[in-house]
């Protein structure tokens, strides 16, 4: 069975901006055999079963639509937007996408990392962060967070889960 874990937002990542300043910063883990590319694992999360249902309801309701294509591009550094989000950052490991409002972010890092027995194996992590709200000189999170932070940590885990998974479907493939 595929674990998924919290872990600390590491030190030199694009997330970690959003870790060290006022506002919430959390990141997932998980570790997968085989070597997975930064691209495959963009394009994998995006494309996944799980995340289609997310850009299916981003679609109807905000008109933020994409594709599997728009996500191929996104993941081979060709796209500056996708969906509701747009490119903050994008290195060779690391994606840091910023949602419509400015507000939240999302970020993806893929890193080899050997298994127990030295065949090759992929860390794969995911994280968000949300800036607070400025109102009056007075920075608050806003209680529609709070009601969603539950929701939140699950979904993000099952994102990564799901993620996980269709990397490896999409290698089969031949993507």
């Amino acid at each position: 069975m595929l674990t998924v874990q919290p872990c600390e937002v590491s030190l030199n990542s694009l997330l970690r901006q959003y870790k060290d300043s006022p506002g919430y910063a959390d990141c997932y883990v998980t570790q997968i055999p085989g070597t997975v590319t930064q691209a495959a694992y963009i394009e994998a999360f995006y494309t996944s079963p799980l995340f289609k249902v997310e850009r299916t309801l981003l679609h109807y309701l905000a008109s933020k639509p994409a594709t599997d294509t728009d996500a191929r591009a996104l993941a081979g550094g060709g796209a500056t937007r996708f969906s509701a989000w747009r490119v903050e950052a994008q290195s060779s490991t690391e994606l840091l996408l910023a949602d419509f409002t400015g507000r939240t972010r999302s970020w993806l890092m893929a890193v080899p990392a050997p298994l127990g027995n030295e065949s090759p194996g992929t860390l794969l992590y995911f994280g968000s962060a949300v800036v607070p709200l400025s109102r009056q000189g007075a920075q608050s999170m806003g209680w529609l967070f709070h009601a969603l932070l539950g929701f939140h940590r699950l979904y993000s885990r099952m994102l990564l889960r799901a993620a996980s998974q269709h990397v490896g479907r999409l290698k089969l493939q031949g993507h």
